[in-house]
């Protein structure tokens, strides 16, 4: 029997985890001295209002080794054979992490099965490739089988992610104050995606029309979306709006595959919406090609 962990950069709520048997660890949120349990102590929707009503950005940090470590035996102790999934080892120290604790237990149980996996991803990227793996279980694959899959899979998923505001970007640090100034003047919007486990900017749009435009054109030219495996939508802050009218423009990328109150999203949470803050809108999906 195969038990599937992953972190919460996943952004995988605890009751979606509980379903598919499903362990979730946490990274830390950080409010000006306070830490929070990403998902457990503090809700996506908590995170945001935080988020707003403060001027101080947050910072999270990784799964510490001794919590893998942990959830690691609790699994062999019931006799299972574990595939982790974990955020980008670029954006994040969760692999690592993940590699000490597995490498600790190798050294007193050499037999020990246990798959570590580097989703090159994060957030909702990552999620469809846990999402894939609670799949290829359910369908009775092997250990082997899905690890080997996984690792191959991966490369196909395409993250593409609207920002709605440089505000947060500005504050991290990551934008400088002149150059988002005369951005927001202009109402600049990046598209951003994560691409060999790195954030990278694909391109910027004026106006809200324009953006949506333009993230539907760069899924387009990602290769499409392979709607026969898992995929995904999303939202950043606590109302879902922007994203329900990113669906309305682009009906066209859905509507023959899936009726409109099918679409699946998920709000992104605090590891990726520390730097995005809220009004982000993005979509995840394995490529046709």
């Amino acid at each position: 029997m195969i038990q599937l962990i992953t972190d919460s950069g996943s952004d995988i709520l605890a009751q979606e985890a509980e379903e598919k048997d499903l362990i979730v660890l946490p990274l830390k949120v950080n409010f000006a001295g306070t830490e929070y349990l990403d998902g457990r102590t503090i809700t996506h929707q908590e995170f945001y209002e935080k988020l707003i009503e403060t001027d101080v950005s947050p910072t999270t940090s990784q799964v510490p080794p001794a919590e893998f470590e942990e959830a690691f035996r609790a699994a062999l102790l019931e006799g299972r054979e574990i595939i982790c999934i974990t955020l980008s080892k670029k954006l994040s120290g969760c692999y690592q992490s993940a590699m000490i604790a597995r490498e600790e237990i190798l050294e007193e149980q050499p037999g020990a099965r246990i798959c570590v996996i580097d989703s090159e991803n994060a957030c909702l990227g990552q999620r469809v490739l846990v999402e894939l793996a609670i799949r290829l279980q359910e369908e009775g694959k092997s250990f082997e089988e899905i690890s080997s899959q996984l690792e191959v899979m991966k490369k196909r998923i395409r993250l593409i992610a609207l920002i709605d505001t440089l505000e947060y970007l500005i504050r991290g640090g990551r934008l400088s104050k002149g150059a988002g100034f005369v951005a927001e003047m202009l109402s600049i919007k990046p598209v951003i995606a994560v691409q060999d486990g790195e954030v990278v900017v694909l391109g910027k749009a004026r106006g809200s029309k324009n953006a949506n435009n333009k993230l539907t054109e760069l899924v387009r030219q990602s290769g499409g979306i392979d709607f026969s495996l898992p995929f995904s939508l999303a939202y950043s802050g606590i109302s879902v709006a922007l994203l329900k009218k990113y669906i309305s423009d682009s009906k066209s990328l859905f509507e023959e595959y899936v009726s409109e109150e099918e679409l699946p999203y998920a709000c992104i949470g605090a590891t990726i919406g520390t730097h995005v803050g809220p009004g982000a809108i993005g979509v995840a999906f394995f490529a046709k090609s």
